[in-house]
């Protein structure tokens, strides 16, 4: 039963191994298009309505400093005052921009203490511009933030803490104010780049479009594949047809290791040459007892010491009978043999490393 979780992450990877050969995919699935992408927006604001839980403003001149400067915009007049409140929080808000999102969309902002508040939890952002990489503001944020965690205190000072409080969320808290002049109807070329490269891949997409779609595509490298419509078609209708056809996608054999969680995840593609093997476990035990010396009945100026007695004893399990895995064996085969020796996810770790390292893994290693 060690090997449970081993064998259930294996099968999700190989399609358990019975599933079908020639499993497809869509091209809108494995493939990202040009210019259809998120853009990243980011902005400084202040969170406001904190029960005690904001900056100490001594402690954070850029919060006195912001708090000062949108008093004075209101028409308050703080500059010599002593302010002391601690229900103010500097923010550093953030939000994905989606591909041609139009004036007026509502999307998610995320909201991050900048100083040492202690919690965000119920407190309200003010307007808050969130700029582009251009230095443009794209979209304004507002609203109240709702942080998701949970907090209580006693007065010995023991407290309970679940979550970060210091980040939180506002749900359609951003309103998008500025379009991004991408004219995707218009292009004449479209170029789609390959989530996972790979020249086979690359070629099968060129192929199943073409057969659609005559002299329409071509696999420049095994990242992408430039595309343009036929006659009589713009781009947005013939995207469409393109994301919905099928393709079976290639990779290259690897085995990715992840050794502080003990989990092997391996590709259909793994071959092994032959090889032989055997695995035994070496086990040394120290025990440390102490025992009392006490000096003898006339003696004197003696006295009563602890002195450690250690007890070291060294077990060799019995190496099982070799195992031998034959040319060319497949996951499945490979799969088997190493079940068939017993062991857990830790010993195939050192033993598909040590297959590696004999030159009988037809697989490339990549240790998480």
């Amino acid at each position: 039963m060690r090997l449970v979780r081993f064998l259930a992450v294996l099968c999700v990877a190989a399609g358990c191994i019975a599933g079908p050969a020639d499993a497809k995919s869509r091209i809108k699935d494995i493939v990202e298009f040009e210019g259809v992408r998120e853009n990243q927006l980011v902005g400084y604001g202040i969170v406001v309505g904190l029960n005690g839980t904001g900056d100490a403003l001594r402690n954070a001149p850029f919060t006195k400093q912001s708090l000062e400067a949108m008093l004075e915009r209101l028409g308050v007049n703080v500059r010599d005052a002593n302010l002391n409140t601690k229900n103010v929080a500097a923010v550093m808000v953030t939000a994905k921009l989606p591909p041609f999102a139009a004036p007026g969309a509502q999307i998610d902002a995320t909201v991050s203490a900048l100083g040492d508040a202690k919690s965000l939890l119920g407190g309200t952002l003010l307007v808050t511009p969130l700029l582009g990489a251009d230095g443009q503001a794209y979209a304004v944020a507002q609203g109240t933030v709702q942080t998701g965690s949970v907090s209580a205190g006693g007065a010995s000072g023991s407290a309970v803490l679940k979550g970060v409080p210091t980040a939180g969320r506002i749900a359609g808290g951003a309103s998008v104010e500025r379009e991004i002049g991408f004219q995707l109807a218009s292009m004449d070329q479209m170029r789609l780049t390959l989530r996972n490269p790979d020249f086979t891949t690359a070629r099968r997409i060129a192929d199943v479009i073409n057969a659609t779609f005559p002299e329409s595509a071509v696999a420049q490298n095994p990242t992408i594949v430039a595309i343009r419509p036929p006659a009589g078609q713009n781009m947005v209708s013939f995207l469409a047809q393109v994301e919905s056809l099928s393709v079976e996608p290639d990779s290259a054999a690897k085995v990715v290791i992840d050794e502080v969680a003990g989990v092997i995840v391996m590709g259909e593609a793994v071959r092994v040459s032959t090889v032989a093997i055997q695995q035994g476990n070496l086990t040394i035990t120290v025990r440390e007892q102490p025992a009392v010396s006490q000096p003898g009945a006339f003696a004197r100026g003696g006295e009563t010491v602890v002195v450690p007695q250690s007890d070291v004893s060294i077990e060799e399990e019995k190496g099982k009978q070799f195992l031998t895995v034959g040319s060319g064996a497949s996951l499945s085969s490979l799969i088997a043999g190493l079940n068939a020796l017993g062991l857990t996810p830790r010993d195939m770790i050192s033993i598909l490393q040590t297959i590696k390292a004999a030159g009988a893994l037809q697989a490339e290693i990549e240790v998480m």
